[in-house]
Parts: structure tokens; C-alpha cells; sequence
């Protein structure tokens, strides 16, 4: 059950509020655009509740100072207390899920994935404070984190995403996040947003967007577990997922969002649709906003059209489709968002003390990050002792990911799908880099060929995916399109998949081919995969001497070398079982899982 949300106080001051509110200001409160649609002048005009930054949408050059001076004057807009305005401070909102990584020079932890393969949730509680720190650098206050999925399938392009593919580890974190990001509500505090629900990751063929077609005992055993952890933690938002359940569009469903969400669970706060999520309801845009907001969504992520999404509610409430009462009930949630997080009393954005904040990126946070990356590697392999390396060693690093931050951040990482290269993401370490700072002697070559016979002992040779997000990241054939996710395209847009195999040898033959070219001139191999999902990598895994998987960890490198040179263990069990095969299905508890490594594998 969810804790108790709200004071008696803050429910008195929005009752107070909400009786002196226009129809307009009220429909302006469950109103979310994206910031390239909407200007402060729109914010004041329309009474806008909540302002976003899509993947990739940044102000001016990307800085601090950008961000905070831009959320200054939408804060400022929205607390002019003109001829017909009810003063009431807006949200902004990003998807800050692996750090604030939207911004240049921002610490950037590894993605789910590899935060449960770590099995620490004091850990997951650290990362959630530091992120929320660097958040309030930039004058934001609302993460739409942390991210609940529960994936049964490791074809879906939001695998990364999810802690784990049981729901054990991610109740186990679900609270620590939320209490991580939210504290309390004091002024180092950032408002946490539990998503999506529900069953995102429990999709057929993990098509993103798809359908999941389970019981109601499985959806509960499964995929709403975590959010009874999150919710008794206080969080204060839900999103809902653009997937559906046996056939019906959550963003539609009264049921999942009223009856079950507010009603059994009794979640006080506000849900929140994600990016134009509503649009898939309905053929007649008009009919699907009625349909939402009568399901139980209270604020709408609308990006762009927002102006539409106002006129077409506004109607329905004059001609009855929705009642009042529902606005009411949404607008109220709103309110007491707000209220509770104290943000009426909170000075403008350039003023708050977080603010273009000195730790923003600083090594005390990158230290965090750091423990991180050590703690996630598993080691799946390590034939003759390979591992650890000696620093006096002869060592020659190669592969496409060795000297990437951009891959090894994936992503939601300065843009929706992520970046390539080192230029973009400011700070923090390749894992070469690493090496190099470890091993000043190390060698690199990213094609591997340098490799000769007697001149080097080792190689470590680092392989895998590059950035994705979302539909763009599922393993599926092309004639399963995907609609548009979280990215202002036109709608019927369909997203072209990452690739139409789990096989990484059929994806990325290059990488292979460096293994074996290494490995034939007698020099042994250690693999450190980069990536969003467990791969078949049978032949990978036969042609290198010991082999790592690193997940997608994120700016610090160094992690990476600090355990293969062996200053700290390698401690990373599998919380996702590894397939055998491109087409088989691994999940802990199923009657057949096969699995070339259990979950909970890992060596020392």
C-alpha cells in the first residue's frame, strides 16, 4: 500500500487553491509541453502546470548556467500574479535515469542493468542522492526515475533499463531509489517518478509498445511487485506505460490506473502519461484526451500539440464527457505534488542553493559512479588465470568500444540516442583511457592490427552494441513496426529496430573478426563486452582466454580497469539469465530456461 502522501496542511492549502482556480487554470495545471513547444509567455498565458526536455533538448550550450537561467524564466512566468493568474510555481521534468546525463560535463552511473547485477541497495541509494544533487544543479526538480521494468525478454530496446529480469532485486531497489532521489523533500531533494505503468517489460517478443498478455495474478506477481516498494517509499508520481495489457492501452485503462494504481494500491500523488501517450488511443484525438483523463491520468505529456490537448479538454468538460469532478481530482493531485515538495516555498531557480552547484561532475561524485562500475562487471570466464592483469604487462587494447565514452554511456545520454565518440561526453574516463592510466605501457589499436606474435602478452579487446533507446534498441524483424517513442516525430512514425538477432556474431561480425585476429597471432584474449542486454556470444566467448560483462557503465572507465588490474574483486552476479541461443527463452523461474549462464552467475 502506498504510505500516506500528503500533510493535513498541504491538503487544506489545495482545497483552498483549487477553489479559486478557472476552468482554463485547471486544464493549464495537467498540461506538460516539451520546451522547444512552449515559451515562458505560453507558461503565464496558459497557466501551464509542468515543462519538459525531450532526449537531446538542451538550452543554449548545454551548461549549467544554460539550465538554470532557462528554468528561471519559465519559474518566473508561472508565479506572475497578473489580472486573472493564480501564482503557482511550475515542474520541469527530464529523464535523468542513469544520472543527469542529459547535460555536458554531468556524472553518468551505469544504466539498470548494471546497477543489479551490483546486488547492493545502500549502493543504489548513493547513486540516487548524487543524481539528484546534479538534477538540482540545473534547476530541475521532477527525474521521470526510476524506471520499475521487470524484462522477460531481452530483445526489447529498453533492456538496459531494468534492474533485473525478476522482480526480487527490483522491489529490492525500488524504495532505495525513491528514497535516494526524494530524501526528505528537503532542499537536496529531487521528485521521483516510478514507471511505466505496468507490465513495460513484459511484452510479447519484447516489442516495444507491445502487448503483454498476461493474468492479473501474473501482472502482479511480476511486473507491479516493485511499485508496492516505491509506493510505501513515498513516491510522489507514477508514469504510465505505452504498453498494453491483453489488449487494452494502459494509458486508457481506469481499471490499472484508477481502480488498481489509486484505488487498491492507494497512490495519492499524480500520474503523469509519457511522451504523447494518449495518442494511441483513439483515431479521433478529441475522443482519446477524454479517454485518458477519464482513466485516471492527471497530467499530460503533450510536447508539442498541447494547445490542442487544452482545446479538446475544455470541450469535454463543457459538454459533460468529463466531468469536473475528474478535473478536480487531477488538478488537486497536482497541487499537492507541488505542495509537498515544498515548492511554493522555494526561491526562484537562480537563487536555490543547489544551483550551478561546484559538486555538479565533481570526483566526489565521480568516485560514486566509479564504485558503481566496479561492482557491476561480471566475469563469466577466465581461463590460465588470465585475470588479473599485471600492470607491468605487455598489453595491447582494442575493439570499436575501447575508447568510446559515448558507447559505453548508451542511451539517454546527451541525446535520446545516446552519441558516439568521446567529444560529447565531457569528464570521466574511456575504459582505454583507464588502462592507459593504470598500464602506462598498454597499446592501442582499435582494429587489432598491431597484434604480432611475441609482441604483446595480453590483450584486452573491448566489443559490443552501440547507444540505443527504446524502439530503435528491439531485436525484432522490420515488419513489426514500432510506433514513435519518447521523440518529436510526426506520429504513425515507426522506429526501424537495432537488429533481428540476440546473435552478436550476426549484429556485429567486427567484433569477432578482432578477437580471432588477435588470438591467432598467440596472444590471449580478455573481452569486455559493452552492452544493453545479455548476447549470444558463443564464439566470442570460445575464441577469448576470459571475458567481462560491463554492462553500459556509464563516464567512468576507470572502473572497469581498476578491476581487471585486480585493486578490487570482481563481485557482479547475473541478475538477468544469459541465453544459450538466439531464439531461446532464459528467465529465472521458468520450467525451461536455457540458460548458457544462470542468473546469480558470477566468478571471483
Amino acid at each position: 500500500m502506498s504510505r500516506r502522501l500528503f500533510a493535513a496542511a498541504d491538503q487544506e492549502r489545495a482545497e483552498a487553491i483549487l477553489s479559486r482556480m478557472t476552468l482554463a487554470q485547471k486544464v493549464g495545471q495537467m498540461t506538460q509541453a516539451e520546451r522547444m513547444a512552449a515559451t515562458p509567455a505560453d507558461v503565464r498565458d496558459y497557466h501551464l502546470g509542468s515543462i519538459l526536455s525531450g532526449g537531446g533538448s538542451c538550452p543554449g550550450d548545454n551548461t549549467l548556467a544554460d539550465w538554470v537561467a532557462m528554468n528561471d524564466a519559465y519559474w518566473a512566468a508561472s508565479m506572475d500574479a497578473g489580472p486573472g493568474r493564480i501564482p503557482i510555481p511550475i515542474l520541469y521534468g527530464v529523464d535523468a535515469i542513469h544520472g543527469n546525463a542529459n547535460v555536458r560535463g554531468a556524472t553518468v552511473f551505469p544504466h539498470n542493468i548494471g546497477l543489479g547485477a551490483a546486488h547492493d541497495p545502500d549502493l543504489i541509494e548513493r547513486v540516487a542522492r548524487v543524481s539528484a544533487r546534479e538534477i538540482l544543479a540545473t534547476g530541475v526538480e521532477w527525474t521521470f526515475a526510476p524506471t520499475l521494468a521487470v524484462v522477460r525478454n531481452d530483445r526489447w530496446g529498453r533492456t538496459y533499463e531494468s534492474f533485473s529480469e525478476d522482480p526480487e532485486i527490483v522491489t529490492a531497489y525500488a524504495g532505495r531509489m525513491v528514497r535516494g532521489l526524494q530524501a526528505d523533500l528537503e532542499t537536496d531533494a529531487v521528485i521521483a517518478c516510478a514507471k511505466h505503468w505496468v507490465g513495460d517489460g513484459g511484452t510479447t517478443d519484447g516489442v516495444d509498445q507491445g502487448d503483454t498478455a498476461v493474468s492479473e495474478a501474473e501482472l502482479e506477481r511480476l511486473h507491479i511487485a516493485p511499485y508496492h516498494a516505491a509506493l510505501a517509499s513515498g513516491v510522489l508520481t507514477v508514469m504510465a506505460s505505452y504498453n498494453s495489457w491483453n489488449g487494452e492501452k494502459c494509458h486508457g485503462s481506469r481499471y490499472l490506473l484508477t481502480e488498481v494504481l489509486k484505488g487498491k494500491l492507494g497512490f495519492e500523488g499524480l500520474v503523469i502519461s509519457d511522451w504523447d501517450g494518449i495518442d494511441y488511443l483513439a483515431p479521433d484525438y478529441g475522443d482519446a484526451v477524454a479517454l485518458a483523463v477519464n482513466a485516471g491520468i492527471d497530467m499530460f505529456m503533450v510536447s508539442a500539440k498541447w494547445p490542442e490537448f487544452i482545446t479538446q479538454l475544455l470541450r469535454h468538460v463543457r459538454e459533460g464527457t468529463v466531468p469536473v469532478a475528474r478535473i478536480d481530482d487531477a488538478v488537486r493531485r497536482i497541487l499537492l505534488v507541488k505542495l509537498a515538495y515544498g515548492l511554493f516555498e522555494r526561491p526562484r531557480p537562480a537563487e536555490r542553493p543547489w544551483s550551478c552547484h561546484a559538486s555538479f561532475g565533481s570526483p566526489a561524485h565521480r568516485a560514486v559512479a566509479r564504485e558503481a562500475v566496479r561492482k557491476s562487471l561480471v566475469l563469466l570466464k577466465n581461463d590460465r588465470a588470465m585475470l588479473p592483469l599485471s600492470r607491468g604487462a605487455r598489453i595491447l587494447v582494442a575493439g570499436k568500444n575501447a575508447d568510446n565514452r559515448g558507447h559505453q554511456c548508451g542511451g539517454f545520454t546527451i541525446a535520446w540516442q545516446g552519441t558516439s565518440g568521446n567529444e560529447q561526453v565531457v569528464g570521466g574516463t574511456s575504459i582505454w583511457e583507464g588502462i592507459r592510466a593504470a598500464a602506462p605501457g598498454a597499446f592501442l589499436s582499435p582494429d587489432g592490427a598491431a597484434a604480432a606474435p611475441g609482441r604483446f602478452d595480453a590483450a584486452v579487446v573491448v566489443i559490443g552494441e552501440h547507444p540505443y533507446a527504446e524502439g530503435m534498441g528491439d531485436l525484432r524483424r522490420p515488419d513489426r513496426p514500432v510506433q514513435r517513442g519518447s521523440q518529436a516525430l510526426p506520429l504513425g512514425t515507426t522506429l526501424s529496430p537495432y537488429g533481428d538477432t540476440l546473435e552478436l556474431a550476426a549484429t556485429h561480425p567486427e567484433d569477432l573478426a578482432v578477437i580471432r585476429r588477435i588470438a591467432e597471432a598467440g596472444i590471449p584474449v580478455v573481452a569486455v563486452l559493452v552492452s544493453g542486454r545479455p548476447l549470444v556470444v558463443n564464439a566470442e566467448l570460445a575464441a577469448a582466454a576470459a571475458f567481462v560483462a560491463a554492462w553500459l557503465p556509464g563516464s567512468e572507465g576507470q572502473g572497469v580497469a581498476d578491476v581487471l588490474f585486480g585493486d578490487y574483486p570482481f563481485q557482479g552476479r547475473l541478475s538477468f539469465s544469459w541465453p544459450r541461443q538466439a531464439h531461446g527463452d532464459a528467465n529465472r523461474g521458468d520450467p525451461v530456461a536455457d540458460a548458457l549462464f544462470p542468473y546469480g552467475f558470477g566468478m571471483d
